[in-house]
């Protein structure tokens, strides 16, 4: 978005001289005549080398959700003490590491001194800031709350992430051992079954059935290994193509919900997140339809977003949330009792609070249960592997020592 220096004169024909960065000039124009400023020129700025030491850095680029948390923080401390903003951006901005932030730190700080509202200032960078994050803060600034709303913001943050992270370490685990013992596996049938293949072939003798099941799977890898590579490369690229299109996020978001175990997982911390997303939403002040919009895009599963946009258009024709969630199957009939509940009694932020603790609790149990479960299961298919493929191999050694 270009920057753009104005010359005008306020009304005591006193000079105002500043930058304004918007989309064009006649946004420039629209914005000074608002504050009733006279224009006497408008430029646009030409920069040389832009970012930060010459470097160019994409302020669309997403930051580290740990960086956000502690950033909120601060900033709420400093304004709860009664810093004035741009002095805490300033301060904010010197002790980031991670250059991409510290370069939306700076611009979000040019963009308040020319005249901008902090929340305006923040959805310039959506990499950075989400639509959760923006419009809480719109209330924060329009509520005298900005600091209680940036605290509450970390917190919401810190527990989102925290069950981000349960899941991710539950997954995490098994995949690479999985992928270990698929590597130690395939190495065995390239490498170390071909030599015992030919050893066995100067017997001139008819092989057990397992030894040559064994041989016929090390050949078909050994000859079709690099086209097995292009195929799984081929189907991964498909898939994440796939996922892209709506209909094809549909499709494979209904395929998780219904996987064993990891399905039952995922539809946990869906709803945990659901809840909580909206209780503090509608706990802030922000309007009901709009929590909506966000809570959908912030469920991270298309068949729960097309759920809550069924309960967005039940409530626009002034119905109740808990029906449409109830005819979705999606939810199971506890939340959607407590959400019931929650809004005759007008204690609905309260019921969602609590169905996320709860949630929180059921996804910890069951990501300890998943790999309590998945460790010895995983240690037990490649013992049974590694046996078959050693067993295999020494048949035919152990014929010919009783022979003889």
């Amino acid at each position: 978005m270009p920057t753009y220096k104005y010359v005008t004169k306020d009304a005591n024909a006193k000079s105002v001289v500043g930058k304004i960065v918007a989309d064009d000039e006649g946004k420039v124009i629209d914005e000074l005549r608002k504050r009733n400023l006279t224009i006497i020129s408008i430029d646009p700025v030409k920069e040389a080398g832009g970012g930060i030491g010459g470097k160019k850095f994409s302020f669309g680029k997403k930051v580290k959700e740990d960086d956000l948390v502690i950033f909120s923080r601060q900033l709420s401390t400093m304004i709860e003490a009664g810093i004035p903003i741009l002095q805490a951006l300033d301060a904010l901005q010197e002790q980031i590491t991670h250059p991409p932030f510290k370069a939306v730190i700076v611009a979000v700080r040019d963009d308040i001194q020319m005249g901008g509202s902090l929340s305006a200032s923040f959805a310039k960078h959506p990499g950075a800031f989400d639509s959760l994050f923006i419009n809480m803060v719109k209330v924060g600034e329009t509520g005298g709350v900005l600091s209680q709303i940036l605290d509450r913001i970390a917190t919401y943050m810190e527990k989102s992430l925290r069950l981000k992270r349960k899941v991710q370490s539950a997954m995490i685990y098994p995949a690479v051992v999985v992928t270990m013992a698929g590597l130690i596996t395939v190495l065995l049938l390239v490498k170390v079954v071909p030599t015992f293949a030919g050893i066995y072939t100067s017997f001139n003798k008819e092989l057990p059935g397992m030894t040559q099941l064994l041989i016929n799977v090390s050949n078909v890898l050994q000859h079709n290994l690099l086209g097995l590579i292009v195929v799984l490369v081929i189907i991964g690229f498909a898939l994440n193509r796939l996922y892209k299109l709506d209909k094809g996020r549909l499709a494979i978001d209904s395929f998780v919900l219904k996987m064993p175990i990891f399905g039952d997982i995922i539809r946990k911390v869906a709803i945990a997140r659901f809840s909580r997303t909206l209780s503090i939403l509608l706990q802030t002040g922000v309007p009901i339809l709009e929590s909506f919009d966000i809570v959908g895009k912030a469920s991270g599963n298309r068949v729960i977003e097309g759920v809550i946009e069924m309960v967005k258009e039940n409530v626009r024709q002034g119905e109740s949330i808990a029906a449409p969630l109830t005819k979705s199957g999606v939810f199971p009939p506890m939340v959607t009792r407590m959400i019931s509940i929650g809004e005759k009694s007008g204690q609905l932020e309260k019921m969602l609070t609590k169905i996320a603790e709860f949630y929180d609790d059921q996804v910890d149990t069951a990501v300890n249960g998943l790999t309590s479960i998945i460790e010895p299961l995983i240690i037990g298919v490649l013992g049974i592997v590694v046996g078959f493929i050693v067993i295999a191999l020494f048949m035919p050694i152990i014929s010919i020592t009783t022979i003889i």
